[in-house]
């Protein structure tokens, strides 16, 4: 069994950092993390790194917002000195550590990520197609109200 990912993240390294196991990475979860990596970032570098892909706003990143950090990089919207694109480039592979076979699979499941990636894509703007669509609903149910209301007044 391949342990690379389709974005070529090895499937245990974010198990491994999640130590609270909770199934996310807070904030110290991803200093100690990134620093492992050798990427070490700021206080604040963190806390920005979790907030710009922090979909729910719980100060945590879930499996689902780590990959997103992949998407973005491969899609370019990370900033070069960012430390979401330290930890995207993080994703290379070491033949003389994996080995050949490690390449391999490495490799595979980088290119299984760029065949399903618009899936994932299309995901992500459904969900963001679905909040605008609320969004303008409200909008038209205030005015509505408002149309309402104005009828009331003197």
């Amino acid at each position: 069994m391949c342990p690379w990912n389709e974005h070529g993240v090895m499937v245990a390294d974010t198990g491994r950092f999640d130590a609270g196991h909770d199934g996310f990475i807070d904030l110290m979860e991803l200093k100690l993390m990134m620093e492992k990596l050798g990427a070490p970032q700021t206080h604040l570098g963190l806390k920005n790194m979790i907030k710009e892909v922090d979909e729910d706003f719980d100060g945590k990143l879930s499996f689902r917002e780590f990959l997103l950090i992949f998407r973005k990089a491969a899609a370019g919207e990370l900033e070069e000195d960012s430390g979401l694109h330290a930890l995207a480039r993080l994703s290379e592979i070491d033949v003389s550590i994996e080995g050949v076979k490690g390449a391999k699979c490495f490799f595979e499941a980088k290119v299984q990520a760029i065949n399903h990636g618009s899936r994932f894509e299309q995901e992500i703007k459904a969900e963001q197609e679905e909040k605008k669509r609320q969004a303008e609903e409200k909008e038209q149910r205030k005015a509505a109200f408002k149309e309402l209301q104005s009828a009331f007044k003197p």
